[in-house]
């Protein structure tokens, strides 16, 4: 349920109010927005009087929401969250370049890579630590040891640094991690996103690949829940019946998640066509589409990449990228 109060309202009688829902066991989130205040009710709201609240003198409007997402739903919150990353804003018109290799491999690697893609205009890092892979055979990450040449890699140019946590039981290896990512793999492991839930970091909720929007806002409100707001959702391309590409990017899914949710929402064309000549031309639609930010695989040497290789783009390739997609940007401001 929303319940939307008039402009001006007494501070007291919005008081009285939530202490009143709280007595009948509701949650109240209270989002004050620039035009309004909403409340959200989140709970058992079948024994909630509408027409009482409705006919109260600080009450605008009341709402039933039917969708089982509360607190990642616009209609609780309905101005665009912003969230700031240790000086870098993302949502609410502010957009963010997210780049890197998909695998830390050496010091020299990550260290170069992050300078470059700063160069370029990225002001976050991305690179993984903890590799999920198909085979068990293949390349699985440094860990711990990757972890900490993220840390060098920040340290040497100033860039927040976005990784994947793989389980609940590497959580505290994570203390220097700026933005945590939950990948496409763990969207729905629930343990991992309610743990989650209890910290105060930035976490980039992946889409599954076989997954739903609601199921995706639904992860996402498991993160909520446990009292950390700070979501980023990422489009990243789902199966279909289609081979030419890894996955296929559904660019639907900006403009239909920013209708339903306030949580800044990202496209990481990398994984969702599994070929680097696709990356500008999706990195482009994601922009035109009304995406906060873009994640884009960039290495220095793809040809001999341990991880995802035929995906990455060269530092020259990641900057043309960004110099087109920053002019579609400015021709959608005019």
């Amino acid at each position: 349920m929303v319940v939307v109060l008039k402009k001006n309202t007494d501070e007291a009688q919005v008081e009285n109010l939530v202490n009143w829902l709280k007595s009948l066991n509701i949650d109240v989130h209270r989002s004050n927005g620039e035009y309004e205040t909403v409340l959200g009710l989140v709970g058992d709201t079948s024994h909630v009087d509408i027409d009482l609240v409705s006919s109260l003198d600080i009450v605008d409007n009341v709402t039933r929401i039917s969708e089982p997402y509360k607190s990642a739903n616009r209609k609780f919150h309905p101005d665009d969250t912003v969230i700031d990353i240790n000086g870098y804003k993302i949502g609410g018109g502010n957009f963010q370049y997210i780049a890197g290799p998909c695998s830390v491999e050496s010091e020299e690697q990550i260290c170069s890579i992050a300078s470059d893609v700063k160069a370029a205009g990225a002001n976050m890092l991305r690179g993984g630590a903890f590799k999920p892979r198909t085979s068990p055979y293949a390349f699985q990450g440094m860990r711990g040891d990757g972890l900490k040449l993220l840390e060098e890699a920040k340290k040497q140019t100033g860039m927040p640094i976005v990784t994947e946590i793989m389980d609940i039981s590497h959580l505290d290896l994570f203390e220097n991690v700026d933005v945590i990512q939950v990948g496409a793999r763990n969207m729905q492991n629930f343990e991992l996103l309610k743990e989650l839930g209890h910290t105060d970091k930035p976490i980039l909720l992946k889409r599954g690949l076989a997954n739903t929007m609601q199921e995706l806002l639904m992860s996402a409100e498991y993160i909520m829940a446990g009292g950390n707001e700070k979501v980023i959702l990422c489009e990243r391309g789902i199966r279909t019946f289609e081979t030419y590409t890894r996955n296929t990017l559904d660019i639907s899914a900006v403009p239909l998640l920013k209708e339903k949710t306030h949580l800044p929402v990202i496209v990481d064309p990398s994984h969702a066509a599994g070929i680097a000549r696709l990356v500008r031309p999706l990195s482009l639609a994601a922009v035109a589409a009304g995406a906060d930010g873009l994640m884009i695989e960039v290495h220095n040497d793809p040809a001999h990449a341990l991880c995802d290789g035929p995906q990455a783009l060269t530092p020259p390739q990641f900057a043309e990228v960004v110099k087109k997609a920053e002019a579609i940007r400015s021709a959608m401001c005019d």
